[in-house]
């Protein structure tokens, strides 16, 4: 995240208003319900991990273990069984 200088972006008489609460520290101003994108999605990380956990449930209908699939993908049983038995 980028930090911007209130003083280039915002009217004065804004940021000697927002002085009243804060200064010379930082104000985090969220996205608009409408714009927030949730986790991943500018990444595309989410996409990756949709694809990985189809291939891990792929192998394990085609008779590869639990274990087996932990241990080829890094992740502990517990992590495999989620994404097998998720709804």
């Amino acid at each position: 995240m980028k930090y911007i200088n209130a003083n280039e972006i915002l009217p004065n008489i804004l940021v000697e208003e927002l002085q009243q609460y804060i200064q010379a520290g930082y104000l985090y101003i969220p996205a608009k319900a409408t714009q927030h994108k949730s986790w991943g999605e500018l990444s595309g990380y989410r996409k990756e991990l949709k694809k990985r956990n189809e291939q891990i449930i792929a192998q394990y209908r085609q008779g590869m273990t639990i274990q087996d699939l932990a241990a080829s993908y890094h992740l502990s049983i517990y992590a495999i069984r989620k994404i097998i038995y998720q709804p």
